[in-house]
């Protein structure tokens, strides 16, 4: 890093820097453990959502051969024709401390599909078990989705983090001492200067009296 020139209005502005530069650290640094426990506590949502959703898949599965044995295979895959295709979901988004997490939901028009190709209770039970399947996938992936946006964002501000405390500001406390030392070398200098000029005019003003004098 450059050295500036020492003068006096870099040595404000430079402290001024630092002062800015620490503000901004302690912000990150808040932020990013604001982050780290959103993070931990979606992490242990997402795992819990994970656990349910795949004992529903495999509950989802079971019925699945229980409704085979009631109704048998071919009813099951004409049902499986007829059956509307799922609509797209809903997807808006909240802000937390700056990072954009998607909230996925299930459109407004996306609800039980009822067969009417068949009166079995059976096949009934395993439809709404599967749209709930489907909603458990959708809490799933706004969790995960939100999690990968988290851990993005963490190491984003980690590495702000560590760039103000092991760089920037070492940097500007390095400027403002070179500064700072440089005007005091300045000031000795002048100092001693001065005492010169002035034994210089002390003895040039006694000469000259003893001049007159004699």
């Amino acid at each position: 890093m450059a050295m500036p020139n020492p003068t006096r209005i870099n040595l404000i502005n430079t402290r001024k820097r630092i002062g800015i530069a620490r503000k901004g650290y302690n912000i990150l640094k808040r932020k990013r453990e604001v982050l780290v426990i959103e993070f931990l506590k979606l992490l242990k949502e997402s795992k819990e959502s994970r656990n349910v959703l795949n004992e529903m898949v495999r509950q989802a599965y079971i019925m699945v051969t229980t409704a085979s044995t009631y109704v048998g295979n071919f009813e099951l895959e004409e049902v499986a024709l007829y059956m509307k295709e799922a609509e797209p979901v809903r997807i808006t988004i909240k802000n937390i401390m700056g990072v954009r997490i998607p909230v996925i939901s299930r459109s407004a028009a996306n609800g039980r599909q009822v067969s009417f190709l068949s009166s079995s209770l059976a096949v009934d039970d395993l439809n709404d078990t599967f749209t709930k399947v489907t909603d458990s996938i959708i809490d799933v992936a706004q969790r995960e989705q939100g999690l990968k946006r988290l851990v993005l964002e963490i190491d984003k501000t980690k590495r702000r983090v560590n760039a103000l405390d092991y760089k920037v500001i070492p940097g500007l406390v390095k400027q403002s001492r070179y500064i700072r030392m440089r005007l005091e070398e300045i000031d000795r200098d002048t100092f001693s200067a001065l005492k010169h000029v002035k034994k210089k005019l002390e003895r040039a003003a006694q000469a000259e009296v003893e001049n007159i004098a004699s």
